[in-house]
């Protein structure tokens, strides 16, 4: 059976995330076409990795046989997150912008998986086409001609380790102008909030079903 690794790193829960809204509907539509499936849920806000430490790092760079009780214990939760990425069929990740990146949690996630020798740099990675949907919720527009471009560090960082460093096949659903409905100085971009969230749903439930579909072709 098929299975998907989903998660989530805003701070907010439920329907008061934008990006926790879309990563559920891409979910649903993913569960449709595999009712028998397997999700491994992480909430990165509630239930936080342990960031990357010194025995962490060292451990992955060190002969087993060799380590310490403290890089022994810390490498062994490594692998459990890095063996939950190497046997998810495809993975859901929700990334909302906090102060032009993204949040520490996902961070200390992606430092713990990424480890030369077993997902980067691995010639014929089990990883390697392994489609990661990503659910970049921002506040604000930093696409491509707004004056805030320079500032979009979320898609641009997360494709350099998914894409090019881990060589995952990944795919981003952007809601942008998320503070509309809260900020009044923000209250005439409204309708076009509304026309973003009702797009990133869209595409949520059809690269779902796309995602579905081609694991099981």
């Amino acid at each position: 059976m098929a299975t998907l690794l989903h998660l989530d790193s805003s701070l907010f829960p439920g329907d008061a995330s934008s990006s926790r809204t879309v990563t559920a509907a891409f979910r649903r539509t993913w569960q449709e076409h595999h009712p028998k499936g397997t999700v491994i849920h992480r909430d990165l806000a509630t239930n936080p990795v342990p960031h990357l430490t010194a025995d962490a790092h060292t451990a992955g760079q060190t002969d087993p046989a060799a380590h310490t009780p403290a890089q022994a214990d810390a490498f062994a939760h490594r692998l459990t997150l890095i063996d939950e990425l190497k046997n998810a069929d495809a993975v859901l990740i929700g990334a909302p912008m906090y102060n032009y990146s993204i949040p520490s949690t996902l961070k200390a996630w992606l430092d713990n998986i990424v480890l030369v020798g077993r997902t980067a740099g691995v010639e014929n990675s089990k990883l390697k086409g392994t489609p990661v949907t990503v659910v970049a919720s921002r506040s604000g527009s930093y696409a491509p001609g707004t004056p805030r471009e320079g500032y979009e560090y979320v898609q641009n960082y997360l494709t350099a380790v998914l894409a090019d460093t881990l060589a995952l096949d990944v795919n981003f659903i952007v809601p942008e102008l998320t503070m509309a409905v809260h900020n009044p100085a923000m209250s005439e971009l409204i309708p076009l909030f509304e026309a973003s969230r009702q797009r990133a749903l869209d595409d949520a439930a059809s690269t779902a079903k796309a995602i579905a579909h081609r694991i099981a072709a």
